[in-house]
């Protein structure tokens, strides 16, 4: 006959828990925690981390390293090619580059000189190489620097 304890267990195969501290028809009277010490109380955890007293490795090893610059200016680069591929108008301002979906909220943009500009243009950028700005004078356009 099946006993109450094998009724309320799912598996079969997994052996019972026992459960201890319920006097001493359960392991007597320490309930298998020995005697007195931390370990023994109710509640008496550690932590995992405890190396019995001595400096744990955790605090040891360092926290964080560096820093975060809350000032840093985030830049996306383009080149004068993939600017000419993207753009068909004369005048390219900051507002195209976030309808076109090339830079967010606070990002700039900063121009790089590879590629050819055949056709003036004018530019309203937060920055640009002096490669750059010289092929885009030269094809008779104007650079803005904006902050």
């Amino acid at each position: 006959m099946p006993q109450i304890n094998d009724i309320k267990r799912k598996n079969k195969n997994t052996p019972k828990s026992n459960q201890v501290g319920r006097g001493n028809g359960s392991k007597g009277t320490y309930s298998g925690r020995g005697s007195k010490g931390q370990l023994a109380r109710s509640g008496g955890s550690l932590n995992p981390t405890f190396e019995g007293g001595q400096l744990r490795l955790v605090k040891k090893l360092p926290h964080m390293r560096g820093f975060t610059n809350i000032f840093k200016k985030h830049y996306v680069s383009l080149n004068l090619k993939d600017l000419f591929s993207l753009f068909d108008n004369d005048s390219i301002t900051m507002l195209d580059f976030k309808n076109k979906g090339i830079i967010k909220n606070k990002e700039m943009i900063k121009i790089l000189g590879d590629g050819d500009v055949s056709k003036p243009i004018n530019l309203e950028v937060n920055a640009i190489s002096s490669s750059a700005k010289s092929k885009i004078e030269k094809a008779g356009g104007e650079v803005k620097l904006i902050g």
